[in-house]
């Protein structure tokens, strides 16, 4: 007699139930990795090791918008986002409308102002495609995408059009970010990471 595909997984990835994962269950799943996010049932992993550039952008967007965010704005990083039952996805950045809480464990929607997407070769198809759209269809307003160009940060910037649940282009910015909304944002690109020395730069 075989066995079901789901029994035969490793203890810690087999779903609680026949009908898979669901939100919640991320709560109470003690052994599964950090990052791990739900996507229409389906466990994703961070399976590669991050890069420096990738942590340091994480980083510094995190603290950017945290020392910018007027009253009523916070700023976190890598929580999940209960979208639906089956939909639990992890932006590297978060700008939310809801004070600190030590034990939240990750957000809804409607508390998520923006949501912000660090691309890397492990996360791109999804940055690019899946979850910019479940965002949209969530009704988060505002979704910024940031890409390695020659080593410096490019941020594509997203806004919601509410009528069609989609996300429009409002712009791609380099060397500097200023926007309004979802309040007043002003980051200079080049800081967020070290440039890279060459062997011909002198102390």
């Amino acid at each position: 007699m075989s066995v079901p595909a789901w029994e035969a997984l490793p203890e810690w990835m087999r779903p609680p139930r026949p009908s898979g994962w669901e939100a919640d269950d991320l709560d109470h799943a003690p052994d599964l990795p950090r990052h791990t996010e739900l996507i229409d049932g389906a466990l994703i992993f961070m399976m590669s090791p991050q890069r420096s550039w990738h942590a340091r952008v994480v980083e510094n967007v995190t603290r950017a918008l945290r020392e910018q965010a007027p009253r009523g704005f916070d700023a976190d990083r890598e929580m999940t986002i209960r979208i639906d039952r089956k939909t639990r996805p992890e932006p590297d950045v978060l700008a939310v409308t809801v004070s600190f809480d030590p034990d939240r464990t990750g957000y809804l929607p409607e508390e998520v102002a923006l949501v912000v997407g660090v691309v890397s070769d492990e996360s791109e198809d999804r940055d690019r495609g899946i979850k910019p759209f479940k965002y949209a269809q969530a009704g988060i307003r505002h979704y910024w995408r940031v890409e390695d160009e020659k080593g410096l940060p490019v941020v594509h910037v997203y806004e919601l059009d509410e009528t069609t649940r989609t996300y429009v282009a409002t712009g791609i910015h380099r060397e500097r970010l200023t926007v309004t909304v979802p309040f007043d944002i002003d980051i200079d690109l080049t800081a967020l990471v070290p440039r890279k020395r060459s062997p011909n730069d002198v102390d």
